[in-house]
């Protein structure tokens, strides 16, 4: 099995793309659902933690409708003005994910501050205890879900969102612990720290999330290991003299390969093309999302070439 989302193999089936649409609403569920849980707990705690969470909560609420609307057109098939597809698309919803949840991260970092210098007691903390332990369920199967899908499907959007609700799982957590010590002990000061903790929390999310999406949008090569598997397979064959200029990308779920294919001189063009279709059958067996492109051309020729 693979063991992250970017590893997943084999082409996307009609289930797999069910299974990144329904995350997507599932997510956009969830984050209705907190959000409406966790105003009233604020209102009733008057916690800046519960508060934090709300803020986060609510701009997830944006960040996983715009990854919706995003999956739900990046599976479309190519067309005359895209025909590469609209792969991308996951990267830009990842993109925005980052943008929103920064906001986020402002916002409760100002909060936080404003409380560290002059702490307020938390009321009624049994309400903000229930609403977030309810809060905490809920996220962990959103999760749970989100990650069974990133892995079964490879897609970037869905393992964004799953990484960012990571960050909310140890939020809610955060939270509970500060209406614990505040409300239950009179620690008044743990609630605005505990909120610096979500703070923290909030940005490790955004660092990987953008990480992710600038490979895909910047076309990152593959792993260098999965370039050693290609250059492996294509040169087992026996005809093949070399190969040079192997460059690789991903867009969504889709990969791109391409090289040059050095063979004999000699060989008339039918030949080199039936060799260069038995190579790049051998890849797309191994790699099967593949569009894999080849360039036949004569063993020893002095041509430009890569410096890496």
């Amino acid at each position: 099995m693979a063991k992250n989302p970017t590893e997943a193999r084999g082409p996307l089936t009609r289930e797999q793309v069910w299974l990144i649409r329904s995350a997507g609403l599932a997510s956009v569920g969830v984050a209705l659902a907190l959000v409406t849980i966790k105003v009233f707990a604020w209102l009733a705690t008057g916690s800046v933690a519960m508060l934090s969470s709300l803020a986060d909560s609510g701009l997830d609420l944006l960040a996983s409708t715009m990854t919706f609307i995003a999956v739900r057109f990046a599976f479309e098939p190519a067309d005359r003005e895209h025909r590469f597809g609209h792969g991308k698309l996951e990267a830009i919803a990842g993109l925005v994910q980052a943008c929103v949840i920064l906001g986020s991260a402002g916002y409760v970092g100002a909060q936080t501050m404003a409380r560290l210098l002059a702490p307020v007691p938390i009321s009624a903390p049994a309400v903000g205890t229930g609403v977030s332990v309810v809060s905490l369920l809920l996220t962990i199967v959103l999760v749970l879900y989100q990650r069974s899908v990133a892995r079964r499907t490879g897609s970037i959007a869905i393992g964004a969102d799953q990484l960012h609700y990571v960050g909310d799982v140890l939020t809610n957590i955060t939270v509970l612990i500060a209406i614990a010590l505040s409300g239950w002990f009179g620690w008044h000061w743990a609630d605005p720290l505990l909120g610096l903790v979500v703070v923290v929390v909030i940005l490790a999310s955004v660092r990987a999330i953008v990480l992710r999406a600038f490979d895909v949008l910047l076309d990152r090569e593959l792993p260098a290991s999965r370039r050693d598997e290609i250059l492996t397979i294509v040169q087992g064959h026996e005809d093949v003299l070399g190969v040079h200029d192997l460059r690789t990308r991903t867009s969504g779920t889709q990969e791109f390969i391409q090289f040059h294919l050095e063979l004999k001189p000699q060989l008339e063009l039918r030949r080199a093309h039936e060799i260069a279709h038995k190579v790049e059958d051998a890849v797309r067996r191994r790699f099967p999302r593949a569009e894999i492109i080849i360039h036949p051309e004569p063993f020893g020729i002095d041509d430009p070439r890569d410096r890496f």
